[in-house]
């Protein structure tokens, strides 16, 4: 029997229909915010928290319940890290303008994350959301190939534009992607073939097959951990040989570093550094910040100084002084803490970890990923098939146990492992005791 796929907002979701028997309080909260939001409402856990405050890899309800956070890319360096919030609330006290006045913070920060590219990304433009940032790199693409089409991979989550929607095959619930994008596999080896090969395979096909409706090819655009298709990683250097055939077919590779980005593989600032290649586009967004909304596209000058010829482009809150003082302290922050290395060793710990309890537990499938960005699939033994039945039931009782997790992949089966920098192997050791726990106790 199949399993049936899940889209992302629904991975982990509160269902509405679920909450009676919920105490009056919380029933009168529950309410209060599907009166106001509606259908667009999304809260997590089969019965929603309120949270009221939070610090370095914890959050605290209203209760005064402390929880782990091994969910939240967002306060990448830690939630409410200090030297962020001062860098923050010192700049909001002084000047928060629009880019269209010379100001040395937001010139500096746009220096300092420049000089973390390889040679030839030299031009960046701020943004207040990854949405939006990936949205400003396929149109730059388009304009640079001089195509329209679009690769992505078949879990792909990449922002909420109208544009890029279309590119976010696990947004999309009663209708296909559109014309202009062709969809591949997560990365995988086949029969036969290595991981690089096959997805090199898979792009090719793609490009043909956009060129067989008429648009060709703009841009392989990935995020480059692919955590939305449920975390792959390895080999390092898998995107290389599918970066080669998209350059051939004149098109442009895009690296989607929301998620990825700033030291969470472990091996640099950006998760493309695993792979070998240069991108054409880099997008950032999330933790960029850590909590204060920022994104921004870092890309060559000709493709910039191209589309700026065609279009006009500005941004009223994208690079505003707090936004790059807020961005500013994050790269300090990295920096001075270690927080690369950290990401490399403690992650390294906690996969090994893991990756014992699989010897314990058949329904322990694969465990992958790269530093402190790892999934874990939960399989039935009898088929090996994803039990998402399992997912779900670890999730929530992760959650009355004091830990926040949440799901990936393309059933939602998989465990998505990605907590703020500051995780310790403390931490670590306490997430898999408390998952040895769950599974022993079913």
């Amino acid at each position: 029997m199949s399993v049936a796929t899940k889209k992302i907002l629904d991975l982990n979701r509160f269902d509405l229909a679920r909450s009676e028997g919920f105490p009056p309080d919380l029933a009168e909260r529950v309410a209060r915010r599907y009166a106001s939001f509606g259908a667009s409402s999304v809260l997590f856990y089969e019965q929603p928290i309120e949270m009221v405050r939070a610090r370095g890899a914890y959050m605290y309800d209203v209760d005064g319940r402390q929880y782990l956070d091994v969910y939240n890319n967002v306060p990448s360096v830690g939630h409410c890290h200090p030297r962020v919030v001062e860098a923050i609330a010192r700049q909001a006290g002084e000047l928060n303008i629009h880019t269209r006045y010379l100001n040395r913070v937001v010139e500096a920060y746009s220096e300092r994350l420049l000089a973390s590219f390889p040679e030839g990304l030299d031009n960046v433009v701020m943004t207040c959301t990854g949405s939006e940032s990936n949205d400003l790199a396929m149109r730059i693409a388009r304009i640079a190939a001089g195509a329209e089409g679009f690769i992505v991979t078949e879990a792909a989550y990449h922002g909420n534009t109208a544009l890029v929607t279309e590119v976010s095959p696990s947004s999309l619930r009663r209708r296909r992607s559109a014309p202009f994008v062709s969809i591949v596999p997560a990365p995988a080896a086949l029969e036969g073939t290595s991981v690089e090969e096959s997805f090199a395979a898979s792009v090719e096909q793609a490009i043909v097959e956009l060129r067989a409706r008429g648009v060709g090819l703009a841009a392989l655009i990935v995020d480059t951990i692919f955590s939305s298709d449920g975390i792959y990683a390895d080999p390092a250097g898998f995107l290389r040989e599918a970066a080669g055939v998209v350059k051939r077919a004149g098109g442009l590779l895009i690296a989607d570093e929301v998620q990825p980005g700033f030291g969470r593989t472990g091996g640099g600032l950006w998760g493309f550094e695993r792979h070998g290649v240069t991108p054409d586009i880099v997008t950032m967004g999330k933790p960029m910040g850590n909590g204060f909304p920022m994104g921004g596209v870092v890309t060559r000058s000709e493709l910039l100084k191209r589309f700026c010829e065609e279009t006009g482009y500005f941004n009223t809150f994208g690079g505003n002084p707090v936004a790059a003082a807020a961005g500013n302290a994050v790269l300090q922050v990295i920096e001075e803490e270690g927080l690369v290395e950290r990401s490399a060793t403690v992650g390294s710990y906690l996969r090994q970890s893991l990756r014992s309890l699989q010897k314990s537990h058949a329904e322990i499938g694969d465990v992958r990923g790269a530093g402190l960005f790892l999934g874990l699939d939960f399989i039935d033994p009898a088929t090996g098939e994803p039990d998402v039945a399992l997912a779900s039931h670890a999730i929530n009782q992760m959650k009355q146990k004091g830990i926040l997790i949440g799901a990936a992949g393309k059933y939602g089966a998989t465990l998505k492992i990605r907590p703020p920098l500051c995780f310790s192997t403390e931490n670590a050791d306490f997430f898999s005791a408390t998952l040895d726990a769950i599974l022993k106790a079913r």
